[in-house]
């Protein structure tokens, strides 16, 4: 038989991403056993010293918006946009969570969250490299590696590899969860709110 494999594709700076966690984690706790998990960047926005212009900025906000009027008990902390010099730029982030990831597999979620919290509850920037080793400071982790890890070709080719892979799974919006079962890939379409009608289109899907 062959083995199932849930591609989760998201870009730690994906606001909707945000919003998306709790019914993740919970879709992620009931799946089958037999189900290979593997989480891929899907990279938002290249690197970027440019400040975004205003309407991106008032484009971004309202969607922040939107998502509390969406999903249950998220809230954002507006203050990001008085208090930090906003870019259009989360490749650094994404890196930062590959850094992370080679200093242990757990890293990967920690870190995303880590810059999930800075993000959108402490009004911080994750597009800045300073900001990113203060938060691999938080998890512990060897500074002098994830300082080497975070701006080495090793890790943008990393990046760019699992960018590569989202596209050829299709997942060109995110968040977004791929199921791979031998040569068939099925999109499962996201709920924010309830996993089970998740976890019922990966049953069904499995089950064809």
């Amino acid at each position: 038989m062959t083995k199932a494999i849930l591609y989760y594709v998201h870009d730690p700076m994906c606001s909707w991403c945000w919003g998306f966690s709790r019914a993740l984690t919970a879709l992620l706790e009931s799946l089958p056993q037999e189900i290979e998990v593997q989480r891929l960047l899907g990279g938002l926005a290249p690197d970027s010293d440019i400040a975004m212009p205003e309407s991106m900025q008032e484009q971004i906000k309202s969607n922040w918006s939107r998502i509390e009027d969406t999903i249950s008990g998220v809230k954002f902390n507006f203050d990001f946009w008085t208090e930090a010099i906003p870019r259009r730029s989360t490749y650094p982030a994404c890196r930062a969570v590959i850094a992370a990831r080679q200093q242990g597999e757990q890293y990967d979620v920690l870190m995303t969250q880590e810059i999930q919290k800075a993000y959108y509850q402490e009004a911080r920037n994750p597009s800045d490299n300073s900001t990113l080793i203060e938060l691999a400071n938080n998890l512990g982790l060897s500074i002098d590696t994830f300082k080497k890890d975070l701006v080495s070709e090793e890790t943008q080719e990393k990046l760019m590899e699992e960018i590569s892979i989202a596209r050829e799974l299709y997942a060109e919006s995110y968040p977004n969860i791929v199921l791979k079962t031998g040569d068939s890939i099925q999109s499962i379409p996201i709920n924010y709110n309830d996993s089970n009608v998740m976890l019922n289109a990966i049953e069904k899907t499995l089950l064809i």
